[in-house]
């Protein structure tokens, strides 16, 4: 990534370790100090094929380890992130899903979250995560 905390200009974030975008959009863009991070499915960025054949385990991780990347590539980790939204085709799913995003999200400070179940999701995908993360060092 080029741009300082200090740039207003905004930066898009890509990465070759989480899936390309599908549309007109990035998977993340720096903007004001802060990366907003685009939602992720369970696309294996190798193949763009959804992973997990409906297991929403696999997904999560799937989803988690996309997320994980895009961060990365733009120079921050999980603990940075202050803002996430959890998309689920079924709330039913929500204590699975819950358990693995705290094995990611669950140390130090938490982020603000908010989950919704939804009608649909992209590619009949069971879960989606965006997040917003802090790149300044002040918070």
């Amino acid at each position: 990534m080029s741009a300082t905390p200090a740039d207003h200009q905004p930066v898009a974030i890509q990465t070759d370790a989480a899936p390309a975008p599908v549309g007109p959009y990035n998977q993340a863009v720096a903007a004001g100090g802060l990366l907003w991070c685009s939602g992720q499915i369970a696309l294996d960025p190798a193949t763009g094929l959804l992973v997990g054949g409906g297991d929403v385990e696999a997904e999560t991780r799937q989803v988690l380890t996309n997320l994980q990347a895009v961060l990365a590539a733009a120079g921050v980790g999980p603990d940075r992130v202050v803002r996430t939204t959890v998309f689920l085709a079924d709330l039913a799913d929500f204590a699975l899903v819950n358990g693995l995003y705290a094995e990611v999200f669950g140390a130090g400070t938490s982020p603000a979250r908010a989950c919704v179940q939804v009608a649909a999701l992209p590619k009949g995908a069971r879960v989606e995560i965006d997040a917003v993360a802090v790149l300044a060092s002040a918070h």
